[in-house]
């Protein structure tokens, strides 16, 4: 040790310690030499040296063993330590200081005291406590000589470290506890209680700066369990001064040694670290003591890997240090300040005045806070939540600032992945948390119901918010994983810390732009992608083609034959190659301009803001519960009431500028909503789970600690709302062909949410909406929008159908969807008939009410309670347990209630507007929505064996609705240009049905889909004062513009009141007690009352053009179809397997009457029909007709009895009629007819099926009963009746009648219910006929009733109703069984039965009745006369080419012509859409104009030929189906010609007819006929062969003129029995038609003698009657001419008139005509009518002898030529009977 020098010339004397002086150092003043003065100062402590002291040490080489009772030992050793001190006083006292240390060792352990070999450089041997490689400290000291100086005392600092190493661990931790002692005495407790609190010092003026700099420094946390920690700081740099400090570091890694293997730990560089946790390049922190500010700056590269093993170790060590921590204070007697206690008084809560919570002296100033900032330049953080799963977080540029309790952090950009994929992406993030926030506080005034002013509040805020999810990934898995490490972490370090009472702060969230995008699968992109290069290519090879055939065209033309075709094969081989290399080159330059689309659903949102507020009304557990309660109060609480996991509630208010939901690049949104202002309250609440509702997961924590067990709550997280929107647009849109893409997003969903752990099967998705949404919502709308597409092709836009919505107010309540606004639902079609509004409902109030059929409870979602697999109960064999069986809904009823009766402002009405090709369009939009999808993706190619899910289509099970109307129009238009339509108003209205849905399984092994069944159970329909119109307008058929003011309304029907009610079908039980009497329930029920309809010729006209509009279009439908040619295989063995079947049955032989029939035909000689005259005026002793035994005719109608059996399962139809009345008119007479009925009804039953001979059949019968018929005419023409209104009868002379009271005037003046009275009318049926000028008509036909009967067989049965028939036993002797029984039992029979007739009419009355006849009943359009001729020359023309394969290969030729029109058309319609589009942007386009008017040309033009070539098809395509099948029936014949059945049946019967005929003034008769028992009946059979039969039993005629000389003109001369004679019979017998001519096989007419008495006064008479201004004189002599001619068409009554007035005898003759005569014959008077001149003695209108098929089996068919109504003409020169067609081969589409 060197000694003390003392240099200074001068005494030393004692001295007080100088300011500032470093405690321990003694200073020196240095007097001047000629100044010796002694100062006296006051008692000093410390003497001072007045002299420069210089002080050297050093030390090396030493090691120290050391051991303190029973811890262990300890070693401390250093290879050398140097110290230097200096004190100078140059200017001022300056004193320096140098530390020198070499290697400094400190061991811990029992092996400590061992001698080691030297350190060995960049390791770590485990046990060294302390290792320092070297370390150096300077340090000078400056202080101002001088009391009084401003300079303040200086003090630097320079310290270099390098090769530092700390280890800590238990062993460690006990040497220091022994030995820390010895050198800092611990204060006693006395010492520590009378230790005052020190003062607060004064500044201290020492300005300081401090230099450390530290390398290579490694810091260990030792561990006997877990291993090591090791933290690593390649430079450590700290500057220090008094206004700042800074601390840097270079290169920090955190490390974990998780097993100690080895004696040494390698000490490397920070980037050589293995597996490091956390990594980081640089570090800067900064401390400002001026303003308290602490920044810290962390350079690239912070990277941070955790685990949740990692995590363990961390917290073990971390335990670790802290007991290091606690043991070392509790060994220096500082022990850690205990927490208050629960008992000891809360203090006051902190202002923000007292930030610390630290009382302030008096006076003094507040504390300043601290401010922070953190940038981070990058950082991405790691965590494995799994040992397969990881979420990272990359952040660029992130800053923090903590300043005055306010944070604010901004990251430019934040991006966070799952499992290597990058989900979440955020751009320019900006995150504040404020004391107060000025918005939320303005949002805040909005809600008065808030009692907190003002909170704390976070602000987000994200330019750019994106979210992507990989194709097909699990995120359920990694997110689950996540959600169970979090609440490990929460387990872990919050055990036993109480929950914060405090209000929590409010959220502002704000999102420029935000998207949602799942991706869609790549092979299907490029599969797309590549189809459509294919369709491109396509048209561009065939461009190509047609250029090179374009040249070698031109090539040949120039060459001619000397071009080789060798050259020529070579250019079309070379230009396939070159369309091949094309197309490779496009297909790898495809992605190169344009990028790959990814998505597969994108959801957008713009301008998102969203606020949600706390509040103190609303906060904890009891105040949540009752906001719970208030929102969802029609959920029954549980009376123990719920404990809660999770409850918060807030007061939201958001709104989102855009809001758009696109599938794949559609060019349609799913969504798109705008401007959407949201506002309400949302609760989020989870339910504590009982023990049995929890379920555990395990994390693997590996060594020491195993795997941990977390217990994770079941039930659901649910959410109650009560929210109130306001939108401007929203818009959806959605049809099946975007069902495949949905598909997929469904699958796509499912990987988001982990399913539960419950084995119970998932719940649907309106089922899951139910258990986790409840409250209300209410949304304003002001304009609604929902496209339904209607095709299958997802990138069609023109076709859909629009659901519009005007200021709609949308109310979602639980169970019910209300609607109230204006809603227009249009067709949108890319065509002229576009932006078709076919439905206007003005305030309409919709309400869908939701019916759950369910165990339990539909609202109790408060019961369900799941269940983890290890808690499941037993449960039967066979059956799944299920935790939602109370809750899970079986089937829901829906019930749709439209309500337009709500008071408005607006005047408009409801309507709908339908055109022809809005249904046709209609029919394609039902096919298109109801086709079966098929399955995506589904199956184990694709790992996807899920069980499929359910439709919402196929869980209802009762579908109801109902319609309340004031008023309602309908308009239909048969064209676009509206040339002829219809009209139905009618005022209020009320329409209810329901309808159920019955799911079928598919028979088969293989599984299918179940087929669904709905079927209507209940209708009722009520309507008042309906009015149906036609409507027709003049303008031109093609004119592309609607004339509304042109248009001319006809009246077809009204009635005051229309009820329809339609019930379901009873089951077996219901059905007998309705058997023994009650027949009151039937399925359709119909009530009328009032009916008026008008039929006049210009309905007719309309009528017929719209009819014949419709079937023009099924035509072409049905004859372009594939299934037009289809059926017409002729099976030859058909006969042979009827043989088998069954036995023959007998020819068919007439019912009632036995006709005798010829063997041979007769000859064919002139005198044949003389011949047969007078063989049956030989048998004149048989002056009566018999017939079998029978009680009378009407009874004994197969009609009849045929409808009265009690085999009845259904009374399908019941219609009736109160009060009705038609009015005819005709188009050549003036005046009407009016037709009356008191009542009418008109029922249909269905039969049991029944076996007939080998068939089953349905068997169906018609009734139809008319009570109170009249019939009433206008007694003289009166043309003003027309302009002003229809003539109606008053419903007093149409109701059943009643006591006449004879008070009024009119009564009087009336004349009764008698034929010929004359009753009163009226035009307006709301007024009486007093209160108008009303107009007389005559009843002609008094009361009478009508019964009409029709049985008709299909087989067409219900299966059920199939299973249910046996098969008929096989008789013992077939030969013996009835055949004629079998073959009568299943014949579609009509019968109509009139009993009592009296009619009375004048020759005004009875021409206006002709003229009805012919113009409106019997009429028959020139068009389709002409078609007649059309189709029998194609016939001749087929039969002339009897080749079936050439007429089959001429009809397709002609289908695909028409086809290809079609096609034109509709490509027409597009283009001028398209510019009708163009038009409306620039209506003043001459080439716009000029190109519209050129396509409507072509259009006009390709609409008429599609008509002549679809008349033409069709007529070939009957014709040729119709030959075949003659041809057919005629090999049948041949084969087994006895075959022969019935196949229809007509009956007409009247019991009393009595005619008066009258004068002008319709009270004085000329005559009157009276016939009985009157009967036709007509039999069509099987072979196309017929029979009729006409009977009349009695016949008389009165002359009733005054002064007439034979009273009785015609009568029998005997009288004859009823129901057993006849005096009239005809029985004839047509066979099949040969050319289209009918043959009659038999002919026969039985009379009675008559007796005639005829006068010329009667004659005239009824000459006048019959034949108006016809000169009866002038014509006699023509018809003295006439009387050599056999054959004519003239009035029979009248020849037969002029022969009786003659005294001619001869009564009948017949003449036959060979047949080619006869067909020359007729097509002469063919080519006559057609060149329109009259025939000869024809003098009555011509009426057309149109065959009806009343039976409703025909349709048409027989081409018959015009008859004259007047007489009977010629049998044999008669048109084709009627019937002599088959009846399936009638035109019943023409």
């Amino acid at each position: 040790m060197r000694h003390l020098l003392c240099t200074a010339p001068g005494v030393v004397v004692a001295g007080k310690p100088s300011r500032g002086c470093p405690s321990g150092l003694l200073c020196g003043m240095q007097l001047p030499s000629d100044s010796l003065s002694v100062v006296v100062p006051p008692p000093r402590s410390y003497p001072q040296i007045i002299a420069p002291i210089i002080l050297c040490a050093s030390l090396s080489n030493v090691n120290v063993s050391v051991q303190l009772g029973d811890t262990p030992p300890f070693a401390l050793g250093f290879n050398s330590i140097s110290a230097d001190y200096q004190h100078l006083r140059p200017q001022s006292v300056h004193q320096r200081a140098v530390l020198a240390v070499d290697h400094l060792c400190w061991r811990v352990g029992n092996d400590s005291h061992i001698q080691r070999a030297p350190h060995p450089p960049n390791m770590h041997v485990w046990g060294e406590a302390l290792i320092l490689d070297s370390f150096n400290l300077q340090g000078s000291y400056n202080q101002p000589l001088g009391m009084s100086s401003a300079q303040s005392d200086t003090l630097f600092l320079d310290c270099t470290i390098r090769g530092l190493q700390v280890e800590s661990s238990d062993t460690c931790t006990e040497c220091l506890a022994r030995v820390l002692p010895l050198f800092c005495p611990r204060p006693g407790g006395a010492e520590l209680a009378e230790q005052p609190p020190s003062a607060p010092s004064e500044p201290w003026g020492l300005l300081w700066k401090v230099d450390l700099k530290v390398e290579d420094v490694n810091l260990f946390t030792l561990s006997a369990v877990v291993g090591a920690l090791e933290l690593r700081l390649d430079t450590l740099t700290v500057l220090g001064s008094a206004e700042s400090c800074t601390l840097s570091v270079q290169g920090m890694v955190l490390a974990l040694v998780k097993s100690i293997t080895e004696k040494m730990q390698p000490c490397c560089k920070a980037p050589a670290i293995p597996n490091p946790v956390a990594n980081l390049s640089m570090l800067s922190v900064t401390y400002h003591s001026s303003i308290r500010s602490l920044e810290v700056q962390c350079g690239e590269g912070l990277a941070v890997l955790w685990s949740p093993p990692d995590h363990m170790h961390l917290y073990h060590h971390t335990l670790a240090t802290l007991q290091c921590h606690e043991a070392l204070r509790s060994a220096l007697g500082r022990r850690t300040p205990p927490s208050p206690s629960p008992e000891s008084p809360v203090p006051r809560a902190t202002t923000p005045t007292e930030p610390g919570g630290s009382p302030q002296p008096d006076g003094a100033p507040p504390k300043r806070l601290l401010s922070l900032s953190l940038e981070l330049s990058s950082a991405k953080v790691t965590a494995f939540v799994s040992e397969a799963n990881y979420i990272s977080l990359a952040a660029e540029r992130t800053s923090v600032s903590w300043h005055g309790g306010a944070l604010h952090s901004y990251c430019p950009e934040l991006a966070a992945g799952f499992d290597g994929h990058s989900i979440f992406s955020f751009k320019e993030v900006e995150v504040k948390l404020l004391p107060e926030l000025e918005e939320v506080i303005l949002h805040r005034c909005a809600f008065p119901t808030l009692r907190t002013l003002r909170n704390r509040g976070w602000a987000f805020s994200f330019a750019s918010v994106s979210i992507e999810f990989p194709y097909q990934y699990d995120f359920s898995r990694t997110l689950d994983a996540a959600v169970g490490v979090q609440k490990w972490l929460k387990g872990l370090h919050r055990r036993g810390r109480p929950a914060g009472t405090s209000l929590p702060p409010d959220l502002l969230l704000k999102v420029t732009h935000f998207s949602w995008v799942f991706l869609d699968d790549v092979f299907e992109v490029k599969l797309r992608d590549n189809y459509e290069l294919m369709k491109d290519e396509s048209k561009e090879s065939a461009k190509r083609l047609q250029l090179l055939d374009a040249k070698v065209a031109a090539l040949r033309k120039q060459h001619g034959e000397l071009l080789p075709a060798r050259k020529i094969e070579e250019l079309y081989a070379s230009l396939e190659k070159k369309n091949i290399e094309i197309y490779i080159q496009r297909s790898r330059r495809l992605y190169a301009n344009t990028p790959m689309r990814r998505a597969l659903l994108t959801w957008t949102l713009a301008h998102l803001e969203l606020v949600a507020m706390a509040d103190e009304s609303f906060h904890g557990t009891e105040r949540v519960v009752e906001q719970m309660r208030d929102m969802d109060s029609v959920s029954p609480f549980p009376p123990e009431g719920l404990e809660m996991v999770t409850q918060w509630c807030r007061m939201m208010k958001g709104s989102v500028g855009s809001f758009f939901v696109r599938i794949r690049d559609y060019p349609r949104y799913l969504f798109e909503i705008r401007n959407w202002q949201l506002s309400g309250r949302l609760i989020g609440a989870e339910q504590c789970g009982q023990p049995c509702s929890r379920r555990r997961q395990v994390l693997k924590l590996g060594l020491p600690w195993g795997d941990a067990t977390v217990e994770r709550n079941m039930p659901p997280l649910k959410f109650y709302h009560d929210f109130h929107s306001e939108i401007s647009q929203y818009t959806i849109v959605w049809g099946p062909c975007w069902d495949p893409a949905w598909t997929l997003i469904g699958q796509c969903v499912d990987l988001l949410t982990k399913p539960s752990e419950d084995p119970s099967a998932p719940l649907p998705w309106w089922d899951k909406s139910r258990l986790l949404f409840h409250g209300d919502w209410h949304m304003d709308i002001e304009q609604a929008n929902l496209h339904q597409l209607a095709t299958e092709d997802p990138y069609n836009t023109t076709e859909n159908m629009h659901w519009e919505w005007s200021h709609l107010s949308f109310h979602w309540k639980p169970g019910q969807f209300v609607f109230k606004g204006n809603l227009d639902i249009n067709v949108r079609t890319a065509s002229k008939y576009d932006d078709c509004c076919f439905l206007h409902l003005p305030d309409l109030c919709m309400t869908l009410d939701l019916q759950w059929l369910c165990h339990g409870n539909p609202h109790d979602h408060h019961g369900v309670v799941l269940r983890s697999p290890e808690f499941l109960p037993e449960v039967p064999v066979g059956q799944q347990y299920d935790s939602y069986r109370a809750f899970r809904s079986e089937n829901l009823n829906l019930s749709i209630r439209m309500d337009l009766t709500r008071p408005s402002e607006e005047h408009s009405q409801p309507r709908i507007l339908l055109y022809s090709s809005t249904l046709r369009w209609m029919q394609n939009f039902w096919a298109t929505w109801t086709s079966v999808t098929r399955p995506i993706c589904r199956g184990k190619l694709f790992n996807n064996l899920k069980p499929s899910k359910k439709k919402l289509g196929q869980h209802y099970k009762q579908l109801s609705y109902t319609a309340l109307f004031p008023r309602l129009q309908v308009h239909y238009w048969a064209s676009f240009a509206q040339q002829r339509g219809i009209q139905v108003e009618c005022c209020q209205g009320h329409i209810f049905t329901r309808g159920t849905q019955r799911l079928i399984p598919q028979a088969g092994t293989v599984m299918r889909r179940l087929i669904s069944e709905w079927s209507i159970t209940q209708m009722v329909s009520d309507l008042s004062q309906v009015t149906v119109h036609l409507m027709a307008s003049t303008c031109d058929e093609n004119a592309d513009h609607r004339l509304d003011t042109l248009v001319k309304k006809t009246h077809l029907l009204s009635l005051s009141s229309l009820t329809y009610q339609r019930h379901s079908n009873r089951t077996a039980e219901e059905e007998l007690p309705l058997r023994d009497g009650d027949d009151g329930f039937h399925t359709h029920q119909l009530h009328l009352v009032d009916l008026r309809a008008s039929w006049t010729t210009t309905n007719r006209d309309i009528a017929f053009g719209l009819y014949d509009g419709y079937k023009k279009a099924a035509v072409l439908k049905r004859n372009l179809s594939t299934e037009a040619l289809k059926g017409l295989k002729i099976d030859t063995q058909l006969q042979a397997k009827k043989l088998k079947r069954g036995p023959l049955s007998a020819p068919s032989i007439p019912a009632r009457v036995t006709a005798p029939i010829t063997s041979g035909r007769p000859e064919r000689a002139s005198s044949g029909g003389a011949y047969m005259l007078q063989k049956l005026i030989e048998e004149t002793d048989k002056f009566v007709v018999f017939t079998e035994e029978e009680s009378g005719a009407s009874e004994q109608l197969c009609g009849i009895a045929a409808c009265q059996t009690d085999d009845i399962y259904n009374r399908n139809c019941l219609i009736e009629l109160v009060n009705c009345q038609m009015v005819l008119r005709g188009a050549e007479t003036e005046g009407c007819v009016i037709v009356s009925a008191a009542k009418a009804q008109l029922l249909q039953c269905q039969h049991h099926p029944a076996w007939y001979g080998d068939t089953l059949k349905q068997k169906t019968s018609w009734t139809c009963l008319l009570d109170g018929m009249q019939y009433f005419a206008t007694t003289e023409s009166s043309p003003s009746e027309r302009e002003h209104g229809q003539l109606w009868l008053e419903v007093k002379n149409i109701e059943e009648h009643r006591q006449r009271s004879l008070d009024s005037v009119q009564e009087l003046m009336e004349s009764g219910q008698a034929v010929g009275g004359m009753v009163s009318t009226t035009t307006d049926w709301n007024q009486p006929s007093e209160a108008q000028q009303t107009q007389q008509v005559q009843r002609i036909i008094s009361r009478c009733s009508c019964r009409m009967y029709y049985i008709s067989y299909s087989h067409d049965i219900d299966p059920e109703l199939a299973t249910q028939i046996k098969p008929p036993e096989t008789p013992a002797n077939q030969e013996k069984e009835d055949l004629l029984k079998k073959q009568e039992g299943a014949v579609d029979t009509f019968t109509l039965i009139h009993h009592d007739l009296e009619i009375s009419t004048n020759p005004a009355q009875y021409a206006m009745i002709l003229d009805i006849v012919n113009n409106l009943l019997l009429h028959v359009e020139p068009k389709r006369k002409e078609h007649s001729e059309k189709k029998q020359r194609v016939r001749f023309q087929l039969e002339i080419s009897s080749n079936p394969e050439e007429q089959r290969s001429s009809i397709l030729h002609l289908q695909e012509a028409v086809r290809q029109h079609v096609a034109q058309i509709r490509q027409l319609e597009k283009q001028m859409y398209s510019n009708v589009k163009s038009l409306q942007d620039d209506s003043k386009n001459e080439t716009l104009l000029e190109l519209n008017h050129r396509l409507q040309q072509q259009l006009s033009q390709e609409k008429s030929d599609l008509q002549l070539e679809s008349e033409e098809l069709n007529i070939l395509i009957r014709c040729f189906k119709d030959f075949q099948l003659q041809r057919a029936n005629k090999m049948e014949l041949r084969k087994q010609p006895e075959d022969v059945s019935v196949a229809r049946r007509t009956e007409f019967y009247f019991a009393q007819a009595r005619w008066r005929l009258t004068e002008e003034d319709g009270q004085l008769g000329i005559a009157e006929l009276e016939l009985q028992r009157f009967l036709y009946s007509k039999v069509n059979k099987s072979d196309d062969t017929a029979e009729h039969l006409l009977e009349l039993g009695w016949v008389t005629m009165n002359n009733l003129l005054p002064n007439a000389v034979y009273k009785v003109v015609l009568r029998p001369q005997s009288s004859c029995q009823s129901g057993r004679q006849l005096a009239l019979r005809i029985f004839s017998k047509v066979r099949p038609p040969v050319g289209g001519i009918s043959i009659k096989e038999h002919f026969e007419v039985n009379v009675v003698p008559l007796t005639i008495q005829l006068t010329h006064q009667f004659f005239h008479r009824m000459m006048g009657f019959f034949f108006p201004g016809r000169n009866v004189e002038e014509e006699e002599v023509g018809d003295e001419e006439d009387k050599s001619k056999l054959v004519t068409t003239a009035p029979r009554g009248r020849h037969r008139q002029d022969e009786g007035a003659r005294g001619h005898e001869q009564l009948l003759h017949l003449h036959q005509d060979p047949a080619g005569a006869a067909l020359r014959q007729l097509q002469g008077r063919e080519e006559q009518r057609r060149l329109g001149r009259p025939e000869p003695g024809a003098a009555v209108p011509g009426v057309p002898q149109q065959h009806l098929d009343l039976a409703g089996l025909r349709h048409g068919g027989e081409e018959g030529q015009p008859q004259s109504l007047g007489g009977t003409g010629d049998q044999r020169e008669a048109a084709p009977e009627a019937g002599s067609g088959r009846g399936g081969s009638g035109e019943a589409g023409e």
